[in-house]
């Protein structure tokens, strides 16, 4: 690495010439779509019989027979070779938090020199890819190699084109030999049937039409960064860790706020263009793009969809804006602390939970009762967020994460709801006792009284709180935003449907005649006992973390402080209940996102070090060698004019070498360790001089790109 490589790239990107060539105009309509094999395509493809059953297993969770699976594999096949291509891969999301593939070709020759194209009904439901090599905390050896991919038919296969043809992608959930999950989909979707369960059961204690799934709905904001290819590629620590480990934040960074939703620069609105095209013809409804509140930040956010499908949908949005990115100079960032000093990205989880008849079961209704419908459901997700809180927390928990929540552009580690001013004062109402005129002080019978007119947008936004009420809906701010959406969605759906359990259990044992009244006092109750959770105000004062702890609740800084709720005995006994995690699986994943972590900070440490004593270092030391050859030139000559100046520029940048080589000596020994508790504070004494030592090194000299550049150059 030299200076050269960084002034290069500046200068490659000054004389840049990025005039988009403008292309036909696309019609969505047309090209929605065209590369998802959706259930439009499968119903006029499919004979009508086997549209239908198929219909219900997606619906209902109905199994598919062999027999089915025949007739959707050669259909599936047939429109995806019409589309050229030539592979299928069972398409599957193990425990990096990333997704695996292993394509095998549609040909079976019959060795006579000819071939037939071919997908069976048992290639479409299960394949077989190496079950050791992945993350498994322990659940396989490296001797025990079998794992297994089975189709997921709630998500819809989807093609990728490729320079010379495509690749049809299945949707599927990766399992153990023996049974166990080794992915991230296999979990999600027991979640998803534990919530609908209770659900239906709660549904049916008033009375409504419970035939069919109960769906969790998710819509995922995705952050993110962009910045051109030339700087990335010269600043090591950004290729190797995500962010950056050194840099100082410039005179002009995001203070002028002047960013947030600004005109979109040509070259990222072109390459937004294409990424949102390549989405539409997933079938991922892409709806929202924008610049974010830090330069060279961005958002795009889709449409609704159900949770294992956006799921999906949000892995594909990352891959295709890595992809377009690259087609355009520019690296896509997804880690959640680029740049120390600005703002960092999340991936805002929006969630809720929808009847079988699609009603959205956390959107207050026009009449008594959908309200008590409403509120029980409310107030079942309250009572699980408060008493799951840790458990939450550990679900977002990661090396980058840390660097961002608490931060005062992301909600803090403290687990709380916001509910809004007005939803608030309902549910002080029924915490109070409610009354039997809705008009006696302000107080509301649960079943009796009509909720006053609620529309999503009645109160403002929180983004200081970690789980917000927007609304009509849940929005988990916390979330990372280049982790998956499904371990979030798993803890959340799990701990929902152990409260709906509760609530069921009670509703189903409540007389007709005395339903309200049961109804207002079990509310009242839940509500009463776990209060505590409900903060409408600024999480990030620093009042809130003092108020927070006289009321109990937990406050885990750091990821090693939150995984240990992935494994302690109350999630093992939530997740074994309810079937979606056994003791085994969550163990594993402990162990998996323990080492993940240790992994990462060592990385860093490494990355740390390499930096620092080969790029660093020497710019620091030539620049002292040129501020010493001048000062002895000048004392050569018997100028003293400047002589004192000079003088202390060098003692300074001298003490910030020695600084720098201590902490260098330090971090060597941390990282030899293998310690991430040494290495962090180790890091950081390394990282302080040389942020200094940017600001005394001759521009010229200094190899690295700066914030400047990268925030401001793309």
């Amino acid at each position: 690495m030299s200076n050269s490589m960084r002034q290069n790239a500046i200068e490659e990107i000054a004389s840049a010439n990025y005039n988009i060539v403008a292309g036909d105009a696309v019609n969505i309509e047309e090209i929605y779509g065209e590369n998802a094999f959706t259930l439009t395509k499968m119903k006029a493809l499919l004979p009508k019989g086997t549209f239908k059953k198929l219909e219900a297993t997606i619906n209902k969770g109905d199994k598919i027979d062999i027999e089915i699976a025949e007739e959707v594999a050669n259909v599936m096949r047939q429109w995806a070779v019409a589309k050229g291509a030539t592979h299928y891969t069972h398409w599957f999301q193990p425990l990096t938090g990333s997704t695996a593939e292993k394509q095998d070709s549609f040909i079976n020759p019959d060795f006579k020199g000819n071939i037939t194209m071919g997908l069976s009904g048992k290639e479409l439901i299960q394949g077989e890819p190496d079950g050791s090599s992945f993350p498994n905390g322990g659940i396989r050896q490296t001797s025990e190699a079998r794992g297994y991919t089975a189709w997921d038919p709630t998500s819809p296969a989807f093609i990728k084109e490729t320079a010379k043809g495509a690749v049809l992608y299945i949707p599927t959930a990766f399992f153990s030999y023996t049974g166990e999950a080794l992915d991230k989909k296999t979990p999600l979707l027991r979640s998803i049937a534990a919530v609908s369960k209770q659900a239906k059961r709660v549904l049916a204690a008033f009375g409504e039409d419970s035939d069919g799934q109960v769906s969790c709905s998710l819509g995922a904001e995705q952050e993110y960064f962009l910045l051109d290819k030339k700087l990335f590629m010269a600043r090591p620590d950004m290729v190797a860790t995500g962010r950056t480990l050194f840099g100082n934040v410039p005179a002009k960074n995001q203070q002028m706020d002047d960013h947030y939703f600004g005109a979109i620069k040509d070259r990222v609105l072109s390459f937004m263009e294409d990424v949102d095209i390549e989405l539409w013809k997933l079938a991922i409804p892409a709806m929202t793009r924008h610049n974010e509140v830090a330069p060279s930040q961005f958002e795009i956010a889709p449409m609704f969809e159900a949770a294992n499908l956006a799921t999906d949908h949000n892995l594909l949005i990352m891959e295709v804006l890595k992809k377009t990115a690259d087609k355009y100079g520019l690296a896509c960032l997804f880690h959640e602390k680029p740049y120390a000093g600005v703002n960092g990205s999340g991936k805002h989880n929006n969630w809720s939970i929808v009847s079988p008849g699609g009603k959205n079961l956390l959107e207050p209704g026009c009449t008594p009762h959908d309200n008590a419908i409403f509120l029980t459901v409310l107030t079942a997700v309250i009572e699980a967020v408060n008493k799951n809180a840790p458990l939450l927390r550990a679900v977002v928990a990661n090396a980058g994460n840390d660097h961002r929540l608490g931060a005062n552009e992301a909600p803090p580690a403290i687990i709380s709801i916001f509910l809004g001013s007005q939803l608030s004062s309902i549910v002080e109402s029924i915490v109070a006792g409610g009354a039997k005129d809705a008009g006696d002080a302000g107080l509301m019978q649960v079943g009796v009284d009509t909720i006053p007119t609620f529309p999503k947008d009645n109160t403002d936004r929180n983004r200081t709180s970690p789980f917000a009420f927007t609304g009509n809906k849940f929005e988990f701010r916390a979330v990372a935003s280049h982790q998956s959406c499904s371990g979030p969605m798993v803890a959340l759906n799990t701990i929902v449907a152990e409260a709906l359990d509760g609530i069921a259990t009670k509703l189903e044992g409540f007389k007709a005649e005395t339903f309200n009244a049961d109804l207002q006092n079990l509310l009242q109750s839940i509500l009463k006992e776990n209060e505590r959770v409900l903060f409408n105000g600024d999480g990030y004062s620093e009042e809130w973390p003092i108020e927070a702890e006289k009321r109990g609740l937990p406050n885990l800084k750091s990821t090693p402080d939150a995984l240990p709720a992935i494994n302690s005995a109350e999630t093992k006994a939530l997740f074994t209940k309810y079937g979606v995690l056994s003791e085994r699986e969550l163990e594993s994943r402990f162990e998996i996102y323990t080492e993940q972590y240790d992994e990462e900070i060592l990385i860093e440490g490494k990355t740390t070090l390499d930096i620092a004593k080969t790029i660093i270092m020497p710019s620091a030391i030539e620049q002292l060698e040129v501020l010493t050859s001048q000062l002895l030139s000048l004392t050569d000559a018997g100028i003293t004019a400047g002589t004192k100046t000079l003088k202390a520029s060098a003692e300074k940048v001298g003490t910030l070498v020695d600084e720098l080589a201590t902490g260098i000596e330090a971090l060597e020994a941390a990282v030899e360790c293998g310690c991430y508790s040494k290495v962090i504070p180790a890091m950081a004494e390394v990282r302080t001089p040389a942020d200094k030592l940017e600001l005394e090194v001759a521009d010229e000299l200094w190899a690295l790109p700066k914030y400047a550049e990268l925030l401001f150059l793309y």
